[in-house]
This record gives C-alpha cells, structure tokens and sequence, in this order.
C-alpha cells in the first residue's frame, strides 16, 4: 500500500498549480494524465505541463522547480524523460507518490491525447491545436516481436533461461499491444490490456511462464508465436505470407 493518501496528493496538486499561477516565467499549465479525465482513483500521480515563455531560461525554470520538489514537497529521486523537445521531468516523494512536471516549449505547448486539461493561460500565451500522437505502427510492434523471438530461442538453446525469460517478456509486450490495437483499447505501456475481452485476456495468460524451468519457457514462447502469428495475420496479410513459415520454425 503507497504511504501517499488522496487528500495528501490532491493538496500538493493545488500547491503546485498555485505556484505555476505565480510562475511569471510561465504563460499556462494544464492538467495531464489521469486528472484531466475520468480516471482518477486512489493510486494516480500527478501530471502537470507547464508552458514556459519564450523569453525564460529554460534551465533555469527546471532547476527553481526541481529544487521546490526537493526542498517543500519532499522528492527523494527523479529520471528525466525527453519527447521531442519537452522534458518530462518525473520525481519519487519520499511518501511514494510520483510527480510527473513536464517543461514545453511555447510552440509546442498543446494538447497530444485526450487526457489534456488546460488550468490558465496569461494573456499573450497560446494553446496549439490539438495534435494527438500517432498510434503504434502494427509493423514496428510485429518486427520488435520476431527479433525478441530470435533472442528467445538463441537463449533457450544456450541454456541462460533467465535472459530467455527476458527476451519471452519483450515478445509478449509486442503481442500484447498488437492485441489492443486490434480490439480498440489503449496500446502503449500495457494500460489497456486489462480491458481486454476475457477471451483475449485468457489467452495471453497462457503465454506467461509459471517457472523457468525450460520446458515450461518452451511452452509459453510457442503460444506467444501463435499469438503473434494470429495478430500478423490481422494486421497484415502480405506479411503474414512472408513471415508464417519463418516465425513457426523459430518456436519449434
């Protein structure tokens, strides 16, 4: 259970869309993520993007409000994740919430996805249209998957079953999000899997190991082949062509 309570996250949250309001080297903040839909439950984070003028230093903004995390509101750690130009800079609180503040550049600033909900914009600020992100590319997700099949096999033959193992999660990564696509629920990072159809969902159960004992590592790499066999065949039928006889002698 996270240390963070509800209350706790939502005070912070108000404290930190105050301090973005006094910010005058910002022109706008909007809520991102789980706030800024129906989502929001008990064990959500905090996603703020924050719009920076085009005249503020940059670095320096991210410095006053990495240190405000850190000095006032109790940041143990944080990573660094670019998207483009925006730095997403996400922070671990010492009672494990996390902190999502993310630093766009005036041009870019603008809603990517649905989850986007605008808090202020100061006079001579400008929200960009809407530019939603391109969904997984089907072919990307199926060549990823056969390379982390060949790496499966080379580690199941070489006896290094827990690299086996790894390479095993990977594949069934890249299945999965195929399988979401195909079924109309969120792709990326695995959120939509449990929405899955319980069909769908019980099928992918029987691609996780229950050991790492070879034959068990043989057995679930086989039905994620014929996984993402079936998924190559939804996707993309000239592919399937090419790629079937291959990918079933890879599983054996």
């Amino acid at each position: 259970m996270p240390i963070f309570t509800a209350d706790e996250r939502e005070r912070l949250r108000d404290e930190l869309v105050s301090a973005a309001q006094a910010d005058l080297n910002l022109w706008g903040a909007a809520h991102t993520g789980s706030a800024a839909s129906s989502q929001l439950d008990r064990w959500s984070d905090i996603d703020l993007a924050l719009c920076l003028k085009p005249a503020a230093a940059h670095e320096q903004v991210v410095a006053e409000w990495t240190d405000r995390l850190y000095q006032h509101h109790g940041a143990v750690a944080h990573v660094d994740v670019m998207r483009g130009t925006t730095l997403f800079r996400v922070f671990l609180l010492k009672n494990t919430l996390q902190v999502d503040v993310a630093f766009w550049r005036a041009e870019d600033f603008g809603a990517t996805g649905p989850n986007f909900r605008l808090i202020f914009m100061r006079e001579g600020g400008e929200q960009n249209p809407p530019l939603p992100a391109p969904p997984p590319n089907p072919r990307a997700l199926i060549g990823m998957a056969w390379l982390y099949a060949l790496h499966v096999r080379s580690s199941l033959a070489r006896g290094r079953t827990l690299q086996a193992e790894y390479m095993l999660s990977g594949m069934r990564n890249q299945v999965g999000e195929l399988t979401c696509l195909r079924c109309g629920v969120i792709a990326q990072q695995g959120r939509g899997l449990d929405d899955l159809p319980v069909s769908e969902r019980e099928t992918a159960a029987t691609c996780i190991p229950r050991s790492l004992e070879p034959s068990e590592l043989k057995r679930a790499f086989q039905n994620t082949m014929q996984g993402l066999l079936g998924e190559i065949r939804h996707a993309d039928r000239e592919l399937e062509s090419t790629l079937s006889g291959p990918l079933k002698d890879i599983a054996g």
